[in-house]
Formats: C-alpha cells, sequence, structure tokens
C-alpha cells in the first residue's frame, strides 16, 4: 500500500493489507444498540445513507454495539468517554494531491542520505535486538531497521493523535466508515487486553500505530512481545516493535537466505507485455543478465520496471512480494528493499531515472483512464489512481501502437489518448 506512491488514505501501509479483513466483520445486526440499521452495515455505500443527528449520537450507539461484543465497560469509560469528533481528521481523509507523485522524487526522501546515516546509527544502537529477531524470524536486521525508518523515520515521527478519536471520527464521517468501525472495535479489544493504555494509543490520523505503524487489526494479528514483559508494546519497547515487525515480514512469506532482488539489465526487444513470474533460469534464457554479479536463484521472480523501459529495471522475488504485503506499492518496497542495501554498506540502484518525464496530475490520469475506456482498453473507473488494472489497459494500447508495452504513463502517451479517443 500498490501504485505509483500517493498520499490520501494510507498513513499506514497495513491499512491496505488489513483492509478485506476488516470488511468481513460486519457489525451483527442482531445486537440491541440504538440505531441498528447502522450497526448491521455491511459497506461504505450503505453506511453513507445513515445519518445521525451527531458525533455524540453515534458514538453511544457504537458503544452498545462494543459492549455486546465483549468490551468490558471499565475499557469502554476509560477509552470513550471524552472522545471527540476531530475535523483535522476529515480534512486529511479528504485531501488528494493533485500531483501522482513520481517514483524517483518519493525515493529521493525515502532513501536520502540523511535517513541512510540515521538507520545506520539506529542498527548499530539496536544491533544485539535486530540481530535477535534477524535469527528468531529470519528478516535481515538491515530490512526491520529500513522499514522504522520509512514509517516513522526511525520512531521521530509516528503521529500524536489519539488513535480513538480518529478512527471514530473516520468511522462516523470518513470515507470507509465501514472499515474504520472495524479498526475501532479491535483498538478496544487491544486496550482490554492490556497491551496500551487509551490515552497512550498514538499515531497518525488514519489510525495507524507506533514505530512501525500497525493499524489495530494488524497489531492483533502480528504484535509480538520482544522484550518478554507481558505486553506488546510498538510505542515504546524497541525489541516489541522489531520482532512485530519481523514477524509481520515472515508470516507474509518471507524467505531466510534470499534477497529481495536485484537490479538487471534487459535485453534488445525484450517483451515488457510480460506479466507473469517465471523461475531466474527462465528469465536468464530471455537474456536478462544481473546489473552487477549474477542472478540471484529464484523459483518465482517477476521483472519490474517502474518508470517504464527508460528507467531501471529490477527482477524480484518472494522477499519483494512480502514487503509489499506490508503495504502493496511498488514504490514503498523498493525504498524499503534499497535503504535496507544502503545501511548494509550496499550498492544503490546504478540506471538513472527519467527525470526529465513531467509527471501526471491526478486529473490527468483520470482522463487517461476515460480515454482507455472510450478506445476499448477496459480499466475500470476512473479514479485517477495508476492501479494494475491502469496499466494493464496501457500496455495493451502501446502494444497495438506498436509501443513498447511497459505500462509507464506519459504526458506523450496521454496525448495519443485524447487523439484516439475524440
Amino acid at each position: 500500500m500498490s501504485r505509483n506512491f500517493t498520499i490520501g488514505w494510507r498513513c499506514s501501509p497495513l491499512v491496505y493489507v488489513s483492509i478485506v479483513a476488516a470488511l468481513s466483520a460486519p457489525f451483527a445486526a442482531s445486537v440491541a444498540v440504538a440505531n441498528p440499521q447502522l450497526m448491521s452495515e455491511v459497506d461504505t455505500q450503505a453506511a453513507s445513507e445513515v445519518s445521525y443527528a451527531n458525533f455524540q449520537q453515534w458514538l453511544r450507539d457504537f458503544r452498545l454495539y462494543a459492549a455486546g461484543q465483549g468490551i468490558s465497560e471499565a475499557t469502554l469509560s476509560n477509552a470513550l468517554d471524552g472522545v471527540r469528533y476531530r475535523e483535522r481528521v476529515i480534512e486529511l481523509d479528504g485531501y488528494q494531491p493533485e500531483f501522482v507523485r513520481p517514483i524517483w522524487e518519493y525515493l529521493d526522501t525515502a532513501v536520502s542520505s540523511t535517513r541512510i546515516t540515521n538507520g545506520q546509527e539506529k542498527l548499530a544502537d539496536h544491533r544485539d535486538t535486530a540481530q535477535q529477531m534477524e535469527q528468531r524470524y529470519g528478516v535481515p536486521a538491515e530490512i526491520i531497521v529500513a522499514i522504522w525508518g520509512i514509517e516513522s523515520n526511525y520512531g521521530s515521527n509516528f503521529g500524536d493523535f489519539s488513535t480513538l478519536e480518529s478512527l471514530a471520527t473516520l468511522a462516523y464521517d470518513g470515507r470507509r466508515r465501514d472499515f474504520a468501525r472495524g479498526e475501532l472495535l479491535a483498538a478496544l479489544r487491544i486496550i482490554d487486553q492490556g497491551d496500551i493504555a487509551a490515552e497512550d494509543m498514538k499515531g497518525s490520523w488514519a489510525g495507524a500505530m507506533g514505530h512501525t505503524q500497525f493499524i489495530p487489526s494488524s497489531f492483533e494479528a502480528y504484535a509480538v512481545d520482544g522484550d518478554g514483559d507481558g505486553r506488546r508494546d510498538i510505542w515504546d519497547s524497541i525489541p516489541d516493535v522489531m520482532a512485530s515487525t519481523a514477524n509481520y515480514l515472515d508470516r507474509a512469506g518471507w524467505q531466510t537466505g534470499q534477497p529481495w532482488g536485484i537490479e538487471v539489465r534487459l535485453p534488445e526487444g525484450f517483451d515488457y507485455a510480460q506479466t507473469e513470474r517465471r523461475s531466474s533460469a527462465e528469465w536468464r534464457n530471455q537474456g536478462v543478465q544481473a546489473q552487477q554479479g549474477e542472478l540471484p536463484n529464484f523459483d518465482s521472480a517477476a521483472i519490474v520496471v517502474p518508470a517504464g523501459a527508460n528507467g531501471p529495471a529490477f527482477l524480484v522475488g518472494a522477499n519483494f512480494r512480502a514487503i509489499l504485503r506490508y503495504n502493496n506499492a511498488t514504490s514503498y518496497a523498493l525504498a524499503v528493499a534499497t535503504l535496507g542495501d544502503a545501511i548494509a554498506g550496499r550498492e544503490g540502484i546504478q540506471h538513472s531515472w527519467p527525470r526529465d518525464q513531467a509527471p501526471l496530475t491526478r486529473d490527468d490520469v483520470q482522463e487517461l483512464q476515460r480515454a482507455l475506456n472510450r478506445v476499448g482498453y477496459s480499466v475500470g473507473g476512473a479514479d485517477g489512481v495508476m492501479g494494475p488494472n491502469t496499466r494493464q489497459g496501457l500496455r495493451n494500447f502501446q502494444r497495438d501502437q506498436g509501443l513498447i508495452p511497459d505500462g509507464f504513463a506519459t504526458q506523450e502517451l496521454l496525448e495519443q489518448l485524447r487523439q484516439r479517443s475524440q
């Protein structure tokens, strides 16, 4: 949480990982609440049709529901008494940047020299803990530290919003009300279990918490007591932070001893329309070569060209996919991977990025999607996000026009589509 890097709902990468689970646990209609209609809604569209006189009425209804789900009265009082509607949260929830940020601009910030240096210092400060978690879960210490750096700049910026107020506000008035309601209930369970006091549950405006930005449902599923004190504390315990992060990646399919991937050189005439995973041997037979050294021995790997044929190319395996489970964005996974490499002292990306390409605005992407639909390349709704359907439709268009089908959207391609769709 992937896509070209965009700013929107996400403040936690785990929001996207857990949304399906959250949506699968809707409010039970049988619970006796002040407004049973709301508490039985299963999707955002239906929820949006329900109105409340005010936030406090909604909160009273939710409190009755939470009690019916087994949350203790003591927790409900400690957690929900005095909870406020936060207008700033709704402002941030509705924010959509004008420009879709190019991946090289994102990486310039995410893998800056300062972040690399700070990451090396953090690894040195917590080396014993990081190595312990590496031995326990098989995830390299530098990758654990890299996620820490990307998510909260090593704990310097994981947010000071009350998680309860953020989620209650989003559940009442946000774009994903059903999802936020599920996360709010998960937050109450965490408090009820004694992992954190209500007043100490802090994080981003979107409900992501702690050093490595777990949302409540992901905390329940993956957080680990790393220091043995009987609590899972991703706010103040670095052993818990590192153990929880490593456990998440381990559960996501991390393969011990394998690299995340490698930068590669693609042969002349390479078919960029290939989206299937193949073994390293199969890619080697097509002429794919490592930029430096030899290709890793992957059983199942994909070629990734996040900036099209004129940018760097990567062969990525199971561990890259594990990082994508943390946040399903190629830009995010590449940032974690390359920051980890840099922290460990390995070389970074060799091929230059096509920095001369003007970024598309969100409106541009919507226009591109509508144009693709009009000329017969169905990509779904025009949401302004360069998701997999849009990229596949764009690849098909490029192929039919005799262009390199790399799925990379440019102003030039947009202009061609404008002319074709008129």
